[in-house]
């Protein structure tokens, strides 16, 4: 289905034609809700940090949860502390904020947020509102002096100081909203930055940077045990319930691994209905994001982290906008 679904949205065929009035209805809807934002009739909540958000405008993931790490690894690097505010997309809980810690389930907090938690160690909240989460992380590390937010591009109602919007390889497909396209909502729009890692750029602007995404040279099993790629026994099992399992299958092709089987999942699996004969007899490889749920069936499972590089550009940018928003923070009045 996913394949099916990224062959209609990458072209203009009949079928994408015959869906164009679904999707105009959805750029009215989205103007709409953009247009009460921007009047001041539906409210949105500023922080009193800065506030970066990190998202896409294609269905799908587009390799936000990497950019984030990398965001916050930069940002304590610059002497920073932050925190990470999520969603959670998938996790069975209800609308309450959750914090996440290192051996969180998996089911309650979503598998993009506990390795966010995991491989950064900083603060992380996850809350259908993201207002709601930022409160709630602010109130539990009052030393946060500034959010990321994973995914929310179109969460108005979160005030932010940094939109960031990220592109796979897909760009923007043919160019249409959903169902027609894969757009969530009409591009381009406003926004600070735009960071891509294909070779379709969706802004040609001096704001649009190119990053480069890779596998490690190694796997990593739960009690920390290391193998080079090219070392793992075979027969290799592939395993990846992420938005674009190909990548991920091409990628260790690349690195030298040549799966003698491959299993693509829908993204967010939750392999709660993987049976054992599926990896009896292999090495099963997946990817870091699922390895917070693989794992705990299958503790001899490989993950491979996905290690992602924003150009030096790209993060002088970021650090300009911050520093604006500072300045422009300090320059508003203050009520006694």
């Amino acid at each position: 289905m996913q394949a099916r679904l990224l062959a209609l949205w990458m072209s203009r065929g009949w079928l994408a034609r015959l869906l164009l009035p679904l999707a105009w209805c959805m750029g009215i809807l989205v103007r709409l809700r953009q247009g009460l934002y921007m009047s001041g009739l539906f409210s949105a909540y500023a922080m009193p940090v800065p506030v970066v958000v990190v998202g896409n405008v294609v269905a799908g993931g587009a390799g936000k949860t990497p950019t984030v790490m990398a965001l916050v690894a930069h940002l304590q690097s610059r002497g920073w502390q932050p925190g990470v505010i999520s969603r959670g997309h998938g996790r069975k809980a209800n609308n309450a904020c959750t914090e996440v810690v290192p051996d969180s389930d998996v089911t309650f907090v979503g598998d993009e947020p506990l390795l966010i938690r995991r491989r950064t160690g900083v603060p992380v909240v996850v809350g259908r509102s993201r207002v709601a989460a930022a409160r709630a992380l602010l109130a539990a590390h009052p030393q946060v002096n500034v959010l990321v937010c994973d995914d929310g591009l179109q969460h108005l109602a979160l005030k932010r100081d940094v939109d960031i919007a990220v592109f796979d390889n897909r760009g923007v497909g043919n160019g249409w909203l959903l169902p027609a396209g894969p757009l969530r909502e009409p591009w381009p729009r406003a926004v600070d930055l735009v960071l891509h890692t294909g070779s379709q750029p969706a802004f040609g602007g001096t704001h649009c940077f190119h990053g480069q995404r890779q596998l490690a040279s190694e796997a990593v099993q739960p009690d920390g045990t290391r193998c080079a790629l090219r070392n793992l026994p075979g027969p290799v099992l592939a395993v990846a319930g992420i938005a674009q399992p190909q990548a991920f299958f091409d990628m260790l092709r690349a690195h030298g691994v040549a799966p003698a089987k491959t299993l693509a999942l829908p993204d967010h699996h939750d392999f709660a209905n993987l049976e054992p004969q599926t990896w009896q007899g292999y090495t099963v490889v997946c990817t870091e994001k699922d390895a917070v749920k693989l794992q705990r069936m299958l503790p001899q499972a490989w993950a491979v982290p996905l290690l992602f590089a924003p150009p030096p550009a790209f993060f002088a940018a970021l650090d300009q906008a911050l520093n604006q928003a500072l300045a422009a923070a300090l320059d508003e009045p203050h009520e006694h």
